[in-house]
């Protein structure tokens, strides 16, 4: 039995004005119409004998993993929150110490540790590979998975197999870091080397043991930090404070550098990270004068190109080798071989006190979901929609009141000491320091508009009382 250990944190900067830090890629539909990164990762997993994924993520995006997860089919998906990002060390530590906590200590599951950001297109490649690495991890042997290249990149780290194990899995030589383009095409030419992919098989205890060895220091903060966990909802909260003072590190540099048991299976398996927009082209279907459109586009002359609209029409004329990136509140157009410079886009977003690399215009929420779609000067209006049985938190605002106008659907409102039913086309309102309440007691979904008016909009202006999500 394998226990498939999903990474979903990270904030894929490089991938704005799509991936935002409240919604990052690993959540986004880039490959598939209809599932995201995260929900495609679990779903190469169908046909292996194997347990219900559990997950690890940012405090930030529980409620998005754990909808995406329902949608998956795993409708109590376990997920471990990391209050704050240490890399990848410490968190494959907590989900080893989660997978050995109350069983044998003779036993020693297997984890599968992937990414949540990963493209694999031969899934049946991708699983003989992980057939193939299931005895050389009864082992004892950490073993990663090494990507046969296909040409020179100088995007990702490297490899170096050693001496043959059995078909397609080696010991490891070395790993080495990013290389220039001549020492990529040194790698390439020699035969002997994969690009690092950052998937691993190997026993949580074998994990432990070697963390122990040459990283005691991250194995006993992260020990400390679930020990003192708490549990809430279908999420494993571990203790803020302890796991703040963890070290950073990969599980690359705490581990796999360092050992003497590591092992890695070339899998060939049509993999890419999807790490920059160029990488996104490479992947998507083009037409015969290579561009890969998503959404309403109308090119003329255009060569090359990948253009996503998502929300209104893009044209192009007589571009070539573009990335024009379209949502409902940034625009992005770069050259193909400038892409990896969209996160200084980012870093300049952040400097200037904008918004834009927080979150989408479109507000994922453990109820629904909220679309700002107008403010101004003392007003912000919002289409809001509420899934059937949701419930939003019972609270109140100290600067702002709330006009609501039902679209569709039946509303119940909680304004103070009353309670009554808003229904399609009805509205009510709540003033300023009023406690409230709105719920869809309904089997459709609730849409309304919701007109706010006062001196300060934000969202921080919340005081919640009672709330079936846990937020406070």
């Amino acid at each position: 039995m394998i226990h498939p250990v999903v990474m979903a944190g990270g904030t894929g900067s490089r991938l704005w004005p799509l991936s935002r830090q409240l919604n990052p890629k690993q959540f986004l539909k880039l490959t598939d119409q209809h599932l995201s990164m995260l929900q495609l990762t679990v779903a190469r997993l169908d046909g292996m004998e194997s347990a219900d994924p559990l997950l690890i993520c940012n405090e930030d995006h529980r409620f998005l993993a754990a909808e995406q997860m329902r949608q998956a089919g795993y409708k109590d998906a376990r997920i471990i929150l990391e209050p704050c990002g240490r890399n990848t060390a410490p968190a494959i530590a907590l989900a080893a110490l989660q997978l050995v906590k109350n069983i044998d200590e003779n036993q020693n599951p297997l984890m599968l540790v992937l990414a949540a950001d990963h493209l694999i297109k031969d899934i049946a490649a991708f699983q003989c590979g992980i057939q193939n690495a299931i005895p050389l991890a009864q082992q004892d042997k950490l073993v990663t998975f090494g990507i046969v290249p296909g040409h020179a990149e100088t995007g990702y780290g490297y490899i170096q197999q050693g001496p043959k194990l059995a078909d397609d899995c080696f010991s490891v030589s070395r790993f080495v870091e990013k290389p220039d383009q001549k020492t990529a095409e040194e790698y390439f030419a020699s035969g002997d080397y994969l690009w690092n992919s950052g998937m691993f098989l190997f026993g949580a205890r074998t994990y432990l043991r070697e963390l122990q060895k040459h990283r005691p220091d991250i194995l006993a903060i992260c020990q400390a930090a679930l020990d003192d966990a708490s549990e809430d909802l279908h999420f494993t909260r571990v203790n803020e404070s302890v796991f703040a003072e963890c070290p950073e590190d990969s599980i690359d540099y705490a581990v796999m550098e360092k050992t003497d048991n590591a092992a890695v299976v070339a899998l060939d398996a049509g993999w890419s990270d999807i790490g920059s927009w160029s990488a996104l082209w490479e992947v998507s279907e083009k037409d015969d004068s290579g561009n890969a459109f998503s959404g309403d586009v109308i090119a003329h002359n255009t060569q090359s190109t990948l253009v996503r609209a998502d929300s209104r029409l893009v044209a192009t004329v007589g571009v070539k080798d573009l990335v024009i990136i379209e949502t409902k509140d940034a625009l992005l157009v770069a050259h193909k071989d400038q892409v990896q410079d969209v996160k200084k886009v980012v870093e300049r977003i952040k400097s200037d006190g904008r918004h834009e690399h927080m979150n989408h215009r479109e507000v994922y929420r453990p109820w629904g979901v909220y679309d700002s779609i107008d403010n101004g000067h003392r007003y912000q209006v919002k289409r809001i929609t509420v899934k059937p049985g949701a419930k939003l938190s019972v609270q109140m605002h100290h600067h702002r009141a709330e006009h609501w106008i039902v679209v569709s659907g039946t509303a119940k409102v909680t304004n103070g000491e009353e309670s009554y039913l808003v229904t399609e086309n009805q509205s009510t309102y709540i003033p300023v320091g009023q406690i409230h309440c709105l719920e869809n007691p309904g089997v459709i979904d609730l849409e309304l508009i919701e007109v706010q008016s006062g001196s300060y909009l934000g969202e921080d202006d919340i005081v919640r009382f009672e709330d079936r999500y846990g937020r406070s």
